[in-house]
């Protein structure tokens, strides 16, 4: 996102301090600090301002380090950070504890993910306190609409908290200073559904403008859609239609407004300048001067080789670390253009088109699909995340803006529950999203709902230099569209909640990951966090 807005961090006490960060429209003043009890917003402006504060943790736990885009990758079969050669990327083994399901209540991964999100719910809390208490004085209308925005968007954190580890306390009173209790996963789902349901009527249904980047009516619809689609794992019963019913209210908005539709090319959602894209429904923003966190979106430093500075201009050194699992990438099709557009793969080259050469021995440096395993591989093993543009010049942090919610994943949305409950329709919604990706052989792009029934085409057993076992994925029920879900949403951290919703998150071996137990569905409950409650009581299996 480009262009830019001040942003409220409010206090638990007295002040309100407004900061720079990235939104809607290109401030220029500077308003210093306020005093809380003296503030009345009188405009959308004003609105915006107050609001977007409670939005920040929303980038921080998904993008920073250890943020919950790992939590949902790492774990998975796409991806993987191997050590490598040189570099190094071993960190006391916590990316292979990840890769081989074998991680603690101790490991930061699982601290993060808890702390930060349950920072945004807490953001959430103490603005709605404060409006309720009249210390930031709204009326009306403009109150009842704010409240329900920020009911919308703590919900959406738990969305993160029901999904990662279950069974979570839900805390809704910012001046309760008592241990907050702990409730089952299927009464998190019923707050998570009661919390939207109840407040999306009183939500904007502007699509951009100062609700670019905040939760309005379409985005709220989207994101209960994505409850539904996991209501089966979360609250123990399916909610298709339900989710059905949902997409079809953003399908409908969309087509009788042309506000959202699909980009006829997959790249342009991830550009630099992607805030007009009319796929996105949701967006985090971003831009690098004003979001000055040092790892609040590092895709390029995560993925590139060191040497890939000389390619892009950027103003710091990559530190060459995940890639995608070679079992993953064999998958796509030959003339899937996303395989293409998604990997940085083959010889690189400098910005003015001479070949880049490996620092360690002169050698062309090619990225290679294939990686030997988890412990070991060298600078160009494996290709590299490249969905995102890379705009050169780059500093450490990228300014595309984190397509959260998109219309491709509507579409897919329904279409999936259309295949579960066995109704006609899901392979020509899948079709219409993969129309883009064979623009060169357009019949390859037709895909029937018989097909999407069938196996995965992802060849999953054990394959590194260590092991080599067969399973295959033709028995997996629904495989296909899994294969699918995979193809269109790589690298935009969600590949660990797809799984488990296809049951094979745990059940099946790829790289160097063996078959793992099914309480490795939930991460577990961070030790640091049931060392100061003691009303919390641990996940099974840790």
């Amino acid at each position: 996102m480009k262009t830019i807005t001040k942003i409220f961090s409010i206090g638990a006490i007295a002040a309100v301090t407004l900061t720079n960060t990235a939104c809607t429209g290109l401030l220029h003043d500077s308003y210093g600090q306020v005093v809380s009890k003296d503030y009345e917003p009188k405009t959308e402006e004003d609105i915006s301002y107050l609001v977007n504060a409670a939005y920040i943790p929303w980038r921080e736990t998904l993008l920073q380090w250890n943020g919950v885009v790992r939590s949902q990758e790492l774990c998975a079969d796409q991806d993987v950070l191997p050590a490598r050669d040189g570099i190094g990327w071993v960190d006391g083994y916590i990316y292979k504890r990840w890769h081989q399901h074998v991680w603690t209540s101790e490991d930061d991964e699982v601290i993060q993910g808890w702390e930060r999100t349950y920072n945004g719910v807490n953001t959430c809390n103490r603005l709605l306190s404060q409006i309720e208490d009249n210390v930031i004085q709204v009326e009306g209308e403009t109150k009842e609409k704010l409240i329900a925005e920020l009911k919308v968007l703590r919900a959406s954190y738990y969305y993160i908290l029901i999904d990662l580890y279950g069974n979570v306390p839900i805390v809704t009173d910012f001046k309760d200073s008592s241990l907050p209790k702990q409730s089952s996963r299927k009464e998190v789902y019923d707050f998570i559904v009661k919390e939207i349901s109840d407040n999306i009527g009183l939500l904007s249904d502007m699509p951009r403008g100062y609700y670019y980047g905040r939760f309005n009516q379409w985005a709220a619809h989207t994101l209960l859609a994505k409850v539904y689609l996991n209501a089966e794992v979360w609250s123990g019963t399916a909610q298709w239609q339900a989710c059905i019913d949902q997409c079809n209210k953003v399908i409908e908005y969309a087509e009788k407004s042309g506000e959202y539709a699909l980009e006829n090319n997959q790249k342009d959602i991830f550009v630099t300048k992607n805030e007009n894209s009319k796929e996105i429904i949701f967006a985090l923003p971003f831009d690098e001067i004003y979001v000055t966190g040092w790892n609040d979106f590092d895709f390029h430093m995560y993925t590139l080789a060191p040497e890939n500075q000389d390619t892009y201009q950027l103003t710091a050194r990559p530190w060459g670390g995940v890639c995608a699992v070679p079992q993953f990438i064999r998958s796509f099709d030959a003339d899937d253009s996303r395989m293409k557009d998604n990997y940085i793969q083959g010889q690189q080259y400098t910005s003015s088109g001479e070949i880049l050469k490996r620092s360690i021995d002169g050698k062309p440096l090619i990225y290679t699909v294939d990686v030997p395993s988890i412990d070991q591989s060298d600078v160009d093993d494996g290709f590299r995340w490249g969905k995102f543009e890379y705009a050169i010049g780059s500093t450490n942090r990228l300014s595309n803006d984190w397509p959260l919610l998109r219309y491709a994943d509507v579409l897919m949305m329904k279409a999936e529950s259309l295949m579960r409950l066995g109704q006609p329709g899901a392979g020509a919604l899948v079709s219409q999203v993969r129309a883009r990706a064979f623009k060169g052989n357009p019949a390859k792009a037709q895909v029937s709902d018989d097909a999407l029934t069938k196996g995965s085409v992802y060849d999953y057993g054990r394959r590194d230099s260590y092991k080599t076992t067969h399973e295959g994925g033709a028995n997996i029920q629904y495989g296909r569209f899994m294969d699918e879900l995979g193809w269109e949403f790589c690298q935009e951290g969600r590949r660990r909640q797809d799984m488990i919703r296809f049951g094979t998150f745990t059940t099946l071996s790829w790289f160097s990951h063996d078959k793992s137990d099914a309480n490795k569905n939930l991460y577990p409950i961070p030790n640091k966090a049931m060392l100061t409650n003691s009303n919390l009581k641990q996940n099974a299996g840790y």
